[in-house]
């Protein structure tokens, strides 16, 4: 097939929904097909839901002038070189490629996809977005309802967009998978320093905050305790000193990061999928998250994880402390967490993929 992902702008920095298109174009031109991937310089239907304050407008419009002028390098995840790339003002029909399959990746761009000619290909919508962080409820459940194959990234959007209405014969459900190649347990999950790891993100809906105030927490109990975050800006100003901070980390250093961590939290309010805690899994850490939702997708409270309701920093310190005050705990939860997760691959997801765009493409 000639498969067309359409992609909302340019991936200057690490994003799970690039990397989740990334992922699925490797593994489909191993298979012989045609992928294309189009970046569109803007989106016209579409803003920020939160109105920005005045640094981050700044930084957003001089993020538009660069695109103009400046051709990205995604120099943190690896591409095969027989993925096709196409930069384009916006993403309207003229400037797509002819296709066998076509596929949406973000709600305005659903909404362009919708109004391509038959020769674009085939109409899919890969649901990876979520309300109100992503746009609004509205927004958000009308793109779901367009007339477009969809194949959400959990079960838990599935059972969202058929809340909002989206018959089942129109969606399908493929959990997206972690690369085993590259995140990997390297190093024994037993004699690990007294460590967590955390990713920080400004994003508000990964609710660093609450992630920071239950490592503090931690901190007036377990003083030995280190603490790293790793992220794509420049270390927070509100960071407290006592926690170490990574900035533009590869895969490779990601990866060495995880494995010398004993303990992995995660704050978010939802996520899609939430591969971070899944990478850190395949790579030996405890698992200490809320339940942002798709991570229901592999977290199984108890067994491979311990979860806490979103925005309550204290019952997420209160897991963090079961963690560290029972080592026999963090390395059930590591190993568990290990094992559940090799069941999520990408081979597998490229497999449930492929079977979904056959059964609705015409080749």
């Amino acid at each position: 097939m000639k498969i067309t992902f359409v992609l909302p702008g340019y991936p200057w920095k690490p994003a799970g929904g690039f990397r989740t298109v990334y992922e699925y174009a490797n593994h489909l031109v191993t298979r012989e097909h045609t992928v294309t991937i189009v970046y569109a310089r803007q989106l016209s239907n579409w803003s920020p839901p939160n109105p920005p304050n005045f640094y981050r407008w700044l930084r957003r419009e001089a993020g538009h002038v660069r695109n103009l002028f400046f051709t990205p390098k995604v120099d943190w995840q690896p591409m095969d070189h027989r993925i096709k790339t196409l930069y384009v003002p916006e993403p309207i029909a003229q400037f797509i490629p002819d296709a066998d399959a076509v596929i949406a990746t973000f709600w305005p761009t659903a909404e362009e996809v919708l109004k391509y000619p038959d020769s674009k290909g085939c109409k899919f919508y890969l649901v990876q977005d979520f309300y109100p962080y992503l746009g609004t409820q509205s927004q958000i459940e009308d793109s779901w309802r367009l007339p477009l194959k969809k194949m959400t990234i959990s079960h838990w959007l599935y059972q969202l967009a058929l809340k909002s209405g989206v018959s089942k014969t129109d969606v399908t459900a493929i959990p997206i998978g972690v690369e085993h190649k590259r995140f990997r347990l390297l190093n024994d999950v037993v004699t690990r320093p007294k460590r967590i790891a955390m990713m920080y993100s400004i994003n508000s809906y990964k609710a660093p905050f609450d992630g920071i105030k239950a490592l503090e927490i931690v901190k007036n109990k377990f003083d030995d305790i280190q603490a790293i975050c790793f992220g794509v800006n420049p270390r927070p100003r509100t960071l407290p000193h006592w926690i170490e901070y990574v900035s533009k980390v590869s895969d490779d250093e990601l990866v060495n990061l995880y494995n010398s961590s004993r303990i992995f939290i995660s704050s978010s309010i939802a996520e899609g999928f939430a591969l971070p805690p899944a990478e850190a899994m395949a790579c030996g850490c405890a698992v200490v998250a809320t339940d942002s939702g798709g991570i229901r997708e592999y977290a199984e409270h108890g067994t491979n994880i311990l979860l806490s309701p979103p925005r309550n920093p204290e019952a997420l310190a209160d897991n963090l402390l079961r963690v560290l005050d029972n080592d026999n705990l963090r390395i059930q939860l590591a190993e568990a967490g290990s094992k559940k997760i090799q069941e999520f691959t990408w081979k597998q997801s490229t497999d449930l993929l492929e079977q979904f765009l056959l059964k609705h493409v015409r080749v």
